[in-house]
């Protein structure tokens, strides 16, 4: 249903999903079930992070895999920071998530889509990728655009469900909770004021429950494989309405970007060292493997090990990037198994088959998030996080590979069922006490030259201080500089009338500081944090996570 399915500045509906991804529409279509459904995506429906996922799903569907093994491979990537319960609820949940998938009218790769002699593979029988950190094939896939074809499928079904709203070019400004009225109960969510990125008008949404499904934060790196979109909107939403946020100190950088300067953010999918490519480094005038240096699973170790790797060789040797080498396979095979890849490639001069591919590290993906149990039910009343927004406790201090669509299917699914559940947690609050918003004495700004500055600042500063290796001071510079810069924005953000850019800004310097605080709140190197002041922790000791409880002052907005 398009967005001129309602009309006016007051909205109500029983579920109002904040993003467009893979966990948005998965808990749309659940939800779908049980009431009205608004879906608000500050883009096209289209776009997110679910969308450029290559890789595919975990889940154990070989007899010679087993759910414990995943788990395992799981726990040992997340580097003592998993919670086991988590992991085991959402490996064991997986084979029903995917069955739901392909009832939507998803198809996955098989063998004969994919051997070079398609004779000799057997009937519909699946091809599974493998990926750094499993100790087994284990990875379901579309082709090499997993991601895409999900989100294609899906997106069909929500467009043709009458009980879903889509809403394109409408960005959440803030949530509305129950500390904006006269409530003496829980903090409680009782939906989001929305501006409309065409209009900037901005409109109040009330819901019964309200899901966040924004994604993850990569713009706040500057080199990132992340779509524009992703700049932390739901973390910084639910911090500032005084939801618990944890490990933000642990991002993930995935370790092969092609390196080109032509070529924009494109992931060469860690698929590509499952099928047997090998990392190299260019010295003097031949190609050395470094990888089996460094673990002993080479270049198949999990992505923080690896990521860390071809930074301390680029370092040391003062190359540009790091290469990838799978000239082993016919460029029959490497067509059929990374069709988009390979054309991706051939479009800057490189042939997979005959060439090597250049890559460098970029951020990737945020392991920490809004703190959720494994329905998404946040600290906030009706308040859910699912996919990346939110911290489960599945990927502890890194994730392992293709974790995150199946975690965002699960919980999704998850906090649907929990809502249904649960309906005795809606108190009565009359919708006549929310108030609109207003803009109170803001004028329209005639310095915008002070969002697109601080906005290159920020992802300069976390890129050089806060990136893959870390120091005490060059965390203590990060924390100087980002509180001037929040201060400037807040400054900025009272004066004038906001923007959908002015918003984007404002998330990303919270997202910025939070990462900044985790991590110099933790006195050790673990998973994806490395401070080079500090001693690896030992794999299977027990961490604590770093918990954000409440937000800063100058963010209470509303006070």
């Amino acid at each position: 249903m398009s967005d001129t399915a309602y009309s006016g500045k007051r909205i109500t509906c029983d579920y109002l999903i904040v993003g467009s991804g893979l966990a948005g529409m998965t808990a749309a279509l659940e939800a779908a079930k049980h009431g009205r459904v608004i879906m608000i995506t500050k883009g096209k429906a289209e776009e997110s992070n679910t969308r450029y996922a290559q890789g595919g799903i975990a889940c154990v569907i070989d007899e010679g895999d087993s759910f414990e093994a995943h788990v395992q491979d799981t726990l040992t990537a997340g580097a003592g920071l998993c919670h086991p319960d988590v992991v085991r609820a959402i490996v064991s949940a997986a084979p029903e998530r995917v069955r739901d998938l392909q009832a939507c009218g998803l198809h996955f790769t098989l063998q004969k889509d994919v051997e070079e002699n398609s004779s000799s593979a057997q009937g519909n029988q699946y091809h599974l990728g493998q990926e750094g950190g499993h100790s087994n094939r284990r990875i379901l896939h579309a082709g090499d655009i997993t991601g895409r074809e999900v989100s294609d499928v899906l997106l069909a079904r929500c467009r043709e469900n009458p009980s879903i709203i889509i809403l394109e070019n409408h960005l959440a400004v803030d949530l509305i909770s129950t500390r904006h009225i006269e409530w003496q109960g829980e903090n409680c969510c009782l939906g989001a004021y929305v501006i409309d990125t065409a209009t900037h008008e901005i409109k109040t949404f009330l819901s019964k429950f309200t899901m966040l499904a924004t994604g993850g934060a990569g713009k706040v790196y500057l080199c990132t494989c992340n779509p524009d979109i992703a700049s932390g909107d739901g973390i910084a939403m639910a911090y500032r309405t005084s939801a618990e946020i944890c490990n933000m100190e642990f991002y993930q950088f995935h370790p092969t970007i092609l390196f080109h300067p032509k070529a924009k953010s494109f992931l060469i999918s860690e698929a590509v060292r499952g099928e047997g490519a090998i990392l190299k480094v260019k010295k003097g005038d031949r190609y050395e493997t470094f990888m089996e240096n460094y673990h002993p699973l080479a270049s198949l170790a999990p992505r923080d090990i690896v990521a860390r790797a071809i930074d301390n060789e680029l370092k040391r040797s003062g190359q540009p990037c790091a290469y990838l080498d799978i000239r082993h396979h016919s460029e029959e095979f490497l067509r059929k198994r990374f069709p988009n890849i390979f054309k991706e490639c051939l479009k800057f001069g490189i042939n997979m088959a005959e060439d090597l591919i250049p890559v460098v590290p970029a951020a990737h993906y945020c392991c920490g998030g809004v703190r959720t149990d494994v329905n998404g039910v946040t600290t906030i009343k009706r308040l859910y996080a699912i996919g990346e927004v939110g911290c489960t406790g599945l990927h502890g201090a890194n994730r392992l590979a293709s974790n995150s669509l199946l975690e965002a299917m699960v919980v999704a699914y998850n906090a649907v069922c929990h809502s249904v559940g649960h309906p005795a947690s809606i108190p009565e609050i009359s919708a006549n006490i929310i108030p609109d918003w207003s803009k109170g004495d803001a004028v329209d700004s005639d310095e915008q030259i002070v969002i697109s500055h601080n906005w290159e600042e920020i992802r300069r500063l976390m890129w050089d201080y806060v990136g893959i290796v870390r120091t005490d001071k060059r965390l203590e510079r990060a924390k100087n500089r980002i509180r001037m810069i929040r201060k400037e924005i807040e400054k900025y953000y009272w004066n004038f009338i906001i923007t959908p850019d002015l918003i984007e800004l404002r998330n990303l310097a919270s997202v910025a500081e939070m990462i900044i605080d985790s991590a110099i709140a933790r006195k050790e190197s673990r998973g994806l944090h490395f401070n080079a002041d500090y001693p690896p922790a030992p794999i299977d000791s027990k961490g604590k996570d770093t918990v954000l409880r409440r937000p800063l002052k100058s963010e209470i907005w509303f006070e």
